[in-house]
């Protein structure tokens, strides 16, 4: 290591499991959810769920090894400059501080437009000002008031969801009636119209927003660095990480394809918001679009604390100049921070103005650069125990070891792959490929450039 491998150690066991439950719900699920309910059919949807979960909790197993061996601020990136290679290394920073900061951007605007349905005279900008002021002191201070945002913005997302699940089975099987809804047939609702109305291709073509919805758990990568006694706290949140997506995902999940007709699902509103209103839940709208709002903060607080821990690291290790490593008393990184928020701006601008052109550009390459940072956790894991081994060390020294190698560590790689591939056949993604591919190669050979001059 160039300088020092992490920041403060002050994030404790409640902290990272809550992060990294927070990290992955956000509007991926409570609003994308219902695109792929309309695409893949109710059965199709809780197989492509069901699925990314297992994917997922592989990459996880992937990165606990790793994270546990060397919990390190910016892990991902280190990872993959160390097992794959420097040019890997810096194109999953690269990729992975855009992602982030691009969805900065997005969740600003969100926060204000949600706000101003409560106070219309309000304009949109102000309230987007009010977060972004917000969001970015709860980073500024110190590690450990992000961390207790986090744990309390999460806990509301995750009571939301245990009370919808609830209310749904309990709709489901008859007990709270569903008046004026007569074509809901409850798990009749699975095949009244076919198990795969669409096509099984359903399943495949959606993958890609199944991933983004999953995304946010690889945060518990990026905390490794500032959590207390790494050893014990990230093993026990990554054990827990498949229980908990297919209770809080899946389920949720199956309410709103038992409860929803797929031609409805992802048309005008939130699927959420569609069962409570059938429900009769009253201020239904109002209950979602709180919850909402909290998940929206929440993702730009787990955003901007990812996108400036990815520019300190780069700036550790020498990738980029020492300037951005610079901290301020509270062992916060202050110009990351700002330079990180400055990007979230930026994007902000760029929606407006520039929406059908550089805006979607960006976000097309945000949305597979996920999957493509899964893919360099499960290389980099199997090049680690491949050299780890080589160097004379035995697996009885690994403190936390991924199960069921390789196959795991392949899985996870070659599934994260055939998702990005599989976007193909969706031409309303397909834009995806198109940029990405391009990106990365110029930020390779800029990086070739640089680094030989």
């Amino acid at each position: 290591m160039a300088h020092k491998t992490h920041l403060t150690r002050k994030m404790e066991a409640r902290h990272i499991r809550m992060i990294s439950l927070g990290g992955v719900i956000g509007t991926g699920l409570f609003l994308s959810s219902g695109y792929t309910i309309h695409e893949a059919g109710p059965l199709g949807t809780i197989i492509a769920y069901l699925f990314g979960a297992i994917l997922v909790y592989a990459v996880m197993l992937c990165l606990g090894e790793l994270s546990v061996a060397m919990p390190y601020t910016g892990a991902f990136h280190i990872y993959a400059t160390r097992y794959i290679g420097p040019a890997t290394g810096f194109i999953v920073a690269i990729l992975y501080w855009l992602t982030w900061t691009i969805a900065l951007g997005s969740e600003f605007t969100a926060a204000g437009l949600i706000m101003s349905q409560w106070f219309s005279s309000i304009p949109v900008w102000v309230w987007s000002l009010l977060f972004m002021v917000i969001i970015f002191l709860t980073n500024y201070f110190s590690v450990i008031i992000f961390a207790e945002s986090e744990f309390w913005f999460s806990t509301i997302k995750v009571a939301a969801i245990i009370i919808f699940i609830i209310l749904g089975t309990l709709a489901i099987i008859g007990v709270i009636p569903l008046k004026g809804y007569h074509h809901i047939l409850g798990l009749q609702n699975f095949y009244k119209n076919g198990w795969f109305p669409n096509g099984f291709k359903g399943v495949f073509t959606t993958m890609l927003t199944v991933n983004f919805a999953f995304s946010g758990t690889e945060l518990i990568g990026i905390t490794a660095g500032e959590a207390k006694n790494p050893t014990t706290t990230i093993p026990k949140a990554i054990n827990t990480t498949l229980w908990r997506l297919i209770i809080f995902f899946v389920g949720s999940i199956f309410v709103m394809s038992a409860l929803i007709p797929y031609r409805v699902a992802g048309v005008t509103q939130s699927p959420f918001v569609y069962v409570l209103k059938m429900m009769k839940i009253p201020f239904a709208g109002d209950l979602m679009n709180f919850v909402v709002l909290t998940a929206i903060i929440s993702a730009a607080n787990s955003g901007l604390y990812a996108s400036t821990r990815m520019l300190w690291s780069l700036a550790n290790e020498g990738t980029i100049p020492a300037f951005f490593a610079r901290t301020n008393r509270n062992n916060s990184p202050v110009v990351a921070l700002c330079f990180s928020m400055l990007g979230g701006i930026l994007a902000l601008i760029s929606s407006v103005v520039a929406a059908s052109t550089v805006y979607l550009v960006l976000v097309s390459i945000s949305g597979l650069a996920v999957v493509i940072v899964w893919m360099a956790i499960a290389l980099s894991e199997i090049n680690f125990r491949k050299e780890f081994l080589k160097a004379g060390h035995r697996l009885e020294e690994l403190k936390f070891k991924t199960p069921c190698y390789p196959w795991i560590p392949y899985f996870a790689l070659i599934a994260s792959g055939l998702s990005c591939l599989l976007i193909w056949f969706d031409p309303q993604q397909r834009i995806a490929l198109y940029c990405t591919i391009p990106f990365v190669a110029l930020c390779y050979l800029f990086f070739y450039i640089t680094s030989h001059r």
